[in-house]
């Protein structure tokens, strides 16, 4: 039996203690590296894109030098990292503890490894899933081969209910009513492995208020002459008028010899054991962005920890400034209710 990857030698790559042991003026440095790799970490104005400028007193800012800019700017400026307040080691920190989750990391365990508040937590982890699914935003990038789509619902924790014998059903009828409310429909559409490919098979995922939603999706998203696999629901029938489609009855077998949706369902899996055992609850206006960060880590399950350290820094500081968790905590709480999925 071949052994899992993550139990190999080239799995780990990065360790825990070469990020907590950085002083900060070599995570700044790193920064620095990452963010202008191109000149070597030689600034660029984020406005202009000028390499001229001039340094200023307070230290680590630059401003452009050029007469019709005259930005200030320093290297998190423009990212998702923007008017930061942590330090740059405890930022790396951070994004190694969550590297290394395969499942994810819960705000309340980073809260606690990198010492920092409940709130800075939420958002630092927040911001990082953001960065994590900067490669899924051109969503409709062509997915080829054999693609398997499937749909499944998440978020709802079932309501505790009162020990009234009168009024039993009325409650419990009740309580059913108000987690079906919570739940959100996220529909995966992942390509499965082949070795002629030089990347590895893509997981794209959309939040939907019903599957049949999916199929004007899967027209853009999946090349033609595709071959596509599905469940008997009668969501995907329209289907069969765009692609090969294969179908299978999940009431009689996960698998036929013929179709079988084995690798979307295994993507479910790793959401549902996330969303159960580290996150225990996935609120409703954020369901997009956790199914966004499995389908990253499912991609990339394969990857040694330090590259996906490295990718996901490198992100990070590629994402714009992000108008959701950009001052989460100072807004209005109808602003922070609101569900970007619809």
């Amino acid at each position: 039996m071949a052994q899992h990857f993550l139990l190999t030698r080239e799995a780990r790559t990065l360790s825990l203690r070469s990020v907590f042991s950085m002083s900060e003026d070599r995570a700044y440095a790193k920064f620095k590296r990452i963010r202008w790799a191109a000149t070597k970490g030689r600034p660029i104005c984020p406005k202009c894109g000028s390499e001229k400028h001039w340094e200023l007193i307070a230290g680590r800012k630059w401003k452009c030098s050029v007469a019709k800019c005259r930005t200030q700017y320093s290297v998190t400026s423009g990212t998702i990292f923007a008017s930061r307040k942590l330090e740059f080691r405890k930022i790396l920190e951070a994004i190694a503890i969550f590297t290394n989750g395969a499942l994810g990391v819960a705000a309340l365990r980073l809260q606690r490894d990198i010492r920092v508040e409940y709130k800075t937590a939420w958002v630092l982890a927040h911001k990082l899933r953001e960065a994590m699914g900067i490669d899924h935003r051109d969503a409709y990038d062509e997915l080829d081969g054999v693609i398997e789509v499937d749909g499944a619902v998440f978020g709802g924790k079932p309501k505790r209910i009162a020990n009234d014998p009168d009024n039993w059903e009325g409650l419990r009828a009740a309580a059913k009513a108000e987690q079906l409310a919570k739940k959100r429909l996220i529909v995966v559409v992942r390509e499965r492995e082949d070795e002629g490919r030089n990347r590895p098979a893509r997981v794209r995922t959309f939040h939907v208020s019903k599957e049949s939603d999916a199929v004007p999706i899967m027209r853009k998203l999946v090349k033609k002459g595709s071959v596509v696999h599905a469940d008997e629901a009668n969501q995907y029938d329209a289907l069969h008028g765009y692609f090969d489609t294969k179908r299978i009855n999940h009431s009689k077998s996960y698998s036929d010899g013929i179709a079988c949706t084995n690798q979307a369902e295994s993507f479910f899996s790793r959401m549902r054991r996330a969303e159960r055992g580290v996150y225990n609850s996935i609120g409703r206006g954020y369901t997009s962005y956790y199914a966004r960060e499995m389908a990253w880590r499912e991609e990339n399950r394969r990857r040694p920890n330090g590259d996906l350290f490295a990718t996901i820094l490198s992100s990070a500081l590629a994402s714009p400034v992000s108008p959701r968790t950009k001052g989460y905590w100072q807004r209005r709480k109808s602003d922070n209710d609101n569900d970007p999925d619809k």
